[in-house]
């Protein structure tokens, strides 16, 4: 099977490093110019050049997000599974190194956290776990999505990267999307920040998001961990793996997500720091780039920039997280993979977004109106 590697092979890190701190002011207005606009616009756009640009992006990516989106901002949750997990990340609470309690949910766990994100009104669920292939497998996947679709409308799941068979286990069972992120797509630092596990392998990774698209799911969801690298490189490679596989998976939807480091059981200090002026131009420039995008903000992000950041691009945000398993009933005191910033209840951001003249949607999809 073809995959995006004959793509990013052709590219190179630090050539495309120089392009986009080389940008010129003129590059970044023709860009700005522009109707419709190609990954050399991406790239002028999140380059430094860019930053003087910020208040008429931030007005575009407002105005395009509404005309495509409307005024309505997805409402989802995570659960987190399990926090087992056979690879040593350097930035990962849940890395297999770190001597912590290790905790998988059964069935009845299960339940109990469904029916507590459920009580809170949530139809969408992301479903999360370390990477323990022993454990924390296909089966145990199916028989938990067996479990709780019948308190969710919308599933999705990040869990380690699987074959295209198990992907088109998934969807059959009723997973709506997966998401996968690359954390870096700087061959030589992957190396670096995953010394062992089969997380290392970082072609393996590369080609996930290919067997996603092959198995036919309905919608795709990439990402860098900003702060292990430069974020305006790793940002341009990962619009790159995005343009490819909308122009190769068409019949899919796309999102991207925009995990910035987070303290953490035996985390390394972020090489990279992004603040928040970083992360609004980045937003802004993915969605002058890419109207149909679906871009999402969690609660590793404060209060403040939350609150701000709901009328400019982004169409999906995540509410009363707990990121460790069972920390909704069922086990509140286990580790985190990594500490929220924004702890607010649900309720609490629902309030937030209607108050910024937005609806919050809990719901937007049943499986009574499948056709698959």
């Amino acid at each position: 099977m073809s995959s995006f590697t004959s793509v990013f092979d052709t590219y190179d890190w630090d050539d495309i490093q120089a392009k986009i701190y080389r940008t010129t002011a003129l590059e970044v207005e023709k860009a700005l110019s522009k109707n419709k606009r190609n990954l050399d616009d991406f790239l002028a756009l999140i380059s430094p050049a860019a930053q003087s640009y910020l208040e008429q992006m931030a007005q575009m990516s407002h105005h395009l997000t509404k005309k495509r989106f409307g005024k309505t901002i997805q409402m989802y949750a995570p659960l987190y599974l399990s926090n087992e997990c056979q690879n040593i990340c350097t930035y990962c609470g849940f890395s297999l190194d770190n001597k912590i309690r290790r905790k998988t949910l059964s069935e009845i766990e299960i339940t109990q956290e469904s029916e507590a994100l459920k009580s809170l009104g949530f139809g969408h669920v992301l479903l999360v776990t370390g990477e323990a292939n022993y454990t924390v497998n296909i089966d145990y996947f199916l028989k938990a999505i067996d479990q709780i679709k019948k308190y969710f409308a919308n599933i999705s799941v990040e869990v380690q990267p699987l074959s295209e068979e198990e992907y088109a286990q998934l969807h059959k069972a009723g997973v709506y999307s997966v998401l996968v992120y690359q954390e870096t797509y700087h061959r030589e630092v992957y190396k670096k920040y995953h010394p062992k596990g089969k997380k290392s392998n970082f072609d393996f990774r590369l080609q996930t998001p290919d067997r996603v698209g092959a198995a036919g799911i309905h919608k795709i969801g990439l990402g860098i961990l900003l702060g292990l690298e430069d974020w305006r490189t790793d940002s341009f490679f990962n619009a790159l793996h995005l343009d490819y596989l909308q122009k190769t998976y068409w019949q899919s939807k796309y999102s991207v997500s925009f995990p910035r480091l987070r303290p953490a059981e035996g985390i390394i200090e972020p090489n990279f720091i992004m603040d928040d002026t970083d992360l609004l131009q980045l937003i802004c420039a993915y969605r002058l780039w890419n109207e149909d995008l679906e871009i999402s903000i969690s609660t590793r992000e404060n209060e403040k920039f939350r609150n701000h950041i709901i009328p400019i691009g982004v169409t999906s945000m995540s509410a009363g997280s707990k990121t460790n398993p069972g920390g909704y009933t069922v086990d509140t005191d286990s580790l985190e993979q990594f500490e929220t910033s924004d702890e607010r209840s649900p309720s609490e951001i629902s309030a937030i977004i209607s108050g910024a003249g937005y609806q919050p949607v809990w719901k937007d999809w049943d499986a009574i109106f499948s056709f698959t």
